[in-house]
C-alpha cells in the first residue's frame, strides 16, 4: 500500500505518557497496512526519548525549540507524506484514527484539514465524563458540518474554538506554506484554524470519537489556564469577531468552562 500519512509525535522532556502514545500510533490499522508511518520530533533530545525511539524502531528528528508553535512548525518540516498528524505525547489515538483520516482526505480532495471528535482521559487513562464544555464543542462541530459554506462555518466558529488540536490532521500538499503563529501559547490552534478557514479549500469533520485527549496537572492547557495566558489570548481571538461588549460576555462563559481542564 502507498505511504500517505505520518504520525509525527511531538515529544518534550520526559513524559510519563509518551510510551503509551507511541504504542497507540504503532497499533493503528493504517500503520499495520503501510498507509501511515510513525516518527518523533523533539526539541529536547534526551536518553529517555532516544531509548523509546530505539525500542520501537521509529525515527527521531530534532531542531532547537522556542515554544509550542516553533516545535509544531519544526515537526511538520520533517514530514514527507501527503498527510500528517501532530500527535501530542500525552494523548491516545484509537486504532482507526489514521485510516479514517486518510479515507476522508482521499474522498474530499480539497480538504486542508480533517479532524475527528474526541473524548478526554485523566492521568490514569480513565475516561472523564463528557462535561458541558465537551458537549458544547461537539454540538458546535455538528452545526459547522451541516453548514454549506466556510462563511457560515466561520460565524459558528466565532463563538469559540470547537476543534481539538491533537485530533487534527493536515493536507501537507495544500498547506506547504502554512505555519503556526509562534508568538502564541494557547490559542495558536484557534488562530491556525481561523486562518486555514480563510484559504481556498475546505475543512472536514469526522463525527466519530477517534482519539483521547489527556487532561492532567502538568499539561500545557492546565498550566496556561492557571497563569491566565489562556484567558488573555482567547480574549484577543474573540475581538477578531466581536466588539468589546460581546467579547466580555463570551469570556465570562469561557472562563467558567475553563474549570473543566483542572
Amino acid at each position: 500500500m502507498e505511504l500517505l500519512h505520518t504520525f509525527m509525535i511531538c515529544a518534550y522532556k520526559e513524559s510519563d505518557y509518551l510510551e503509551e502514545c507511541i504504542q497507540t500510533c504503532l497499533n493503528q490499522s493504517s500503520v499495520i497496512e503501510g498507509a501511515s508511518c510513525v516518527s518523533l520530533y523533539t526539541s529536547t533530545p534526551n536518553p529517555f526519548i532516544q531509548e523509546l525511539c530505539e525500542k520501537y524502531g521509529i525515527k527521531m528528528f530534532s531542531k532547537s525549540g522556542g515554544g509550542i508553535g516553533k516545535d509544531w512548525n519544526n515537526s511538520l518540516s520533517f514530514v514527507e507524506t501527503n498527510y500528517a498528524t501532530i500527535a501530542h505525547q500525552d494523548d491516545v489515538y484509537l486504532p482507526e484514527y489514521g485510516s479514517e483520516i486518510i479515507k476522508a482526505f482521499e474522498k474530499h480532495l480539497d480538504s486542508n484539514i480533517v479532524f475527528t471528535d474526541y473524548s478526554e482521559i485523566d492521568q490514569n487513562s480513565n475516561l472523564r465524563s463528557r462535561n458541558i464544555n465537551l458537549k458544547i464543542k461537539t454540538s458546535g462541530l455538528h452545526i459547522m458540518n451541516l453548514l454549506p459554506t466556510k462563511g457560515y462555518q466561520r460565524r459558528v466558529y466565532a463563538f469559540g474554538n470547537f476543534i481539538c488540536c491533537p485530533a487534527v490532521s493536515y493536507n501537507m500538499s495544500r498547506l506547504h506554506d502554512f505555519s503556526f503563529d509562534e508568538s502564541l501559547k494557547m490559542t495558536l490552534d484557534w488562530d491556525a484554524w481561523e486562518r486555514i478557514m480563510r484559504r481556498k479549500g475546505s475543512i472536514h469533520y469526522i463525527s466519530n470519537k477517534l482519539m483521547y485527549h489527556r487532561i492532567h496537572e502538568e499539561s500545557e492547557t492546565t498550566v496556561n489556564t492557571n497563569d491566565h495566558t489562556r484567558e488573555k489570548e482567547e480574549q484577543a481571538m474573540y475581538r477578531r469577531y466581536w466588539g468589546k461588549g460581546v467579547t466580555n460576555l463570551l469570556m465570562k462563559f469561557y472562563i467558567y468552562n475553563q474549570k473543566s481542564n483542572q
